[in-house]
């Protein structure tokens, strides 16, 4: 019989992390651009107290303990406490990503069987557009005041007065720590989006690990301003992580152009950020416009889609430090985050670029391995590629209220493609369905992508597979300019001389206005390759 051991037991449930941030950080500021237009200021004793409130207006209304709560919502100091209040009550917090289409937001409402919605005022149009298609939903909560609710068609309730009608008095319930916290679905870029219901251990683990050095490294020291939606994988969990370290909180509401997003940085002295590449696009091409500088931003993650070189290469020069992250929905979602190793120190600044542009390397809790067509394990040794393979505790086991389970031998299968060499860096290669295979051979559409959009005239750069008679594929080149930016076919694969190898150079480029991006911010490439789907190289028509 095992000796076990003697310290006390309390489950791992989130309204821990509020309550600690409220008892030990109590007075730190948490700023909100709302979507009223002004700048919002309050505290985390405040946002426990509230999330409080919501909880006994949520038992007001007769939300039962496992019943999910739909939100449509920006990144604002309401989101959070909704945040809080739901999942720290025993109910599921689902947040709903406003790009997708109304067909799919409508059936995600369904399939999750919400019983409230709780929207911001920027989403009224999409409410009246779905609400007739969501007979279960009980009520649609505005998150606003009385002097800002809408006209509308649909009965609205107002968050406010929910709020005020109610007292912060209130215990949080203790429970089974694997008791559903929260819901996200994926983008659907195949199918229906599947959820992804995660458990309240499951995202404590998480903002621990996530917060660690090695990870997302945040401290009390810092200012975080999330740019990665709170509707997309619970903002990679900085709502919690950030709350855990007692940081102050910058949210920047629906305004997230790069003029908007700098004037916040430099207002509220943000420290550290992070989001996907195409925002940080936006916030590059307005600081180097304008001639400005970062006055107190240090450090970024950047993760949603592999991160240009270029653009690493331009945040330092502006003494922004890079770290690169990978995740998935499935993984609540961080997998691997990029930082050195003591070994790298002494290395020249070009092998130490080498070494940040992988995706990094796996943080505590997560397993991964590389595996051949046949399910055969492959060395680390960083130059096999094979599909990618996670498990860990806050890993799914199977999407919410599917009827088969996606693992393999108990792995689940990410469907990208990558290496992993001997200090396990791991590189994304391709998502295993954007792989060129050209006469027999693997070209990564990735690195080809990195090229190009290290060119000064590119703004964003696809490459995708098109049929060849000889090669069965060979890549296309899809690119969007930079405004008034001049840049010919030929100009362009130039410029892949000598940087890849020669039968990995594009066969055409094409030039496009847009390049359709999905609802999280990355490249459409299914729609791409839909679009040029009949695509003739020059040299197969001549």
């Amino acid at each position: 019989m095992a000796l076990m051991g003697q310290m006390m037991s309390a489950p791992l449930l989130i309204s821990t992390i509020i309550e600690h941030a409220a008892r030990n950080s109590g007075s730190t500021e948490i700023v909100s651009r709302r979507v009223e237009g002004d700048i919002h200021r309050t505290t985390y004793r405040q946002v426990r107290d509230r999330s409080k409130q919501l909880a006994n207006a949520l038992a007001a209304l007769g939300v039962q303990p496992g019943d999910r709560v739909g939100t449509l919502a920006w990144n604002g100091y309401r989101h959070l406490e909704i945040y809080y209040g739901v999942s720290g009550s025993g109910s599921v917090c689902h947040t709903i990503n406003p790009r997708l289409f109304p067909d799919q937001i409508a059936y995600i409402v369904n399939h999750a069987d919400d019983q409230y919605v709780f929207f911001d005022l920027t989403f009224v149009p999409l409410i009246e557009g779905i609400a007739a298609h969501c007979p279960n939903v009980k009520g649609w909560v505005a998150m606003t005041d009385r002097a800002h609710m809408p006209a509308s068609s649909v009965p609205m309730l107002c968050y406010e007065e929910l709020l005020d009608a109610q007292s912060s008095e209130y215990t949080w319930p203790q429970f089974d720590e694997n008791t559903a916290s929260s819901l996200c679905y994926t983008s659907g870029t195949t199918g229906n989006p599947k959820g992804a219901l995660y458990s309240h251990r499951s995202t404590v683990l998480h903002s621990y690990a996530s917060a660690l050095p090695d990870a997302l490294g945040v401290s009390a020291q810092d200012v975080i301003l999330p740019v990665v939606p709170m509707f997309h994988v619970n903002a990679w969990g900085t709502p919690y992580s950030v709350a855990l370290v007692g940081a102050k909180m910058v949210f920047p509401g629906p305004k997230l152009d790069g003029a908007s997003l700098y004037e916040l940085f430099e207002q509220e002295k943000v420290t550290f950020s992070a989001g996907v590449p195409t925002v940080w696009l936006g916030l590059l091409q307005h600081v180097q416009a304008n001639n400005l500088k970062f006055s107190t931003f240090r450090r970024t993650v950047i993760g949603g889609s592999a991160c240009p070189p270029a653009m690493i290469r331009t945040l330092k020069s502006m003494d922004v430090e890079v770290i690169h992250a990978w995740g998935m929905t499935e993984m609540s979602p961080l997998g691997t985050t990029c930082k050195l190793l003591g070994k790298h120190n002494d290395l020249p600044e070009d092998a130490k670029q080498h070494v940040l542009e992988r995706q990094g390397r796996a943080i505590y809790g997560v397993e991964m391995k590389i595996v051949d067509a046949e399910g055969h394990e492959l060395p680390w040794d960083g130059k096999a590629f094979g599909d990618l393979y996670v498990r860990g505790p806050w890993v799914i086991g199977s999407y919410y209220r599917g009827d088969y389970s996606p693992l393999v031998d108990g792995w689940f299968p990410t469907g990208d493609v990558a290496n992993i060499d001997a200090d396990g860096y791991m590189q994304i290669t391709d998502r295993s369905k954007d792989v060129i295979k050209s006469g027999g051979e693997w070209i990564s559409s990735i690195d080809v992508e990195n090229v190009a959009a290290a060119h000064p005239a590119v703004h964003m750069a696809a490459c995708i597979a098109c049929h060849h008679p000889k090669w069965d594929e060979r890549p296309l080149l899809v690119v969007m300019k930079k405004q008034g930016a001049e840049l010919s076919r030929e100009e362009m694969l130039k410029f892949f001389e000598g940087k890849v190898a020669k039968w990995w150079i594009p066969d055409d480029v094409v030039f496009v206005t847009e390049i359709p991006l999905t609802a999280t911010g990355k490249m459409q490439k299914l729609k791409l390759r839909e679009q040029f789907r009949d695509y003739q190289f020059p040299a197969v028509q001549a």
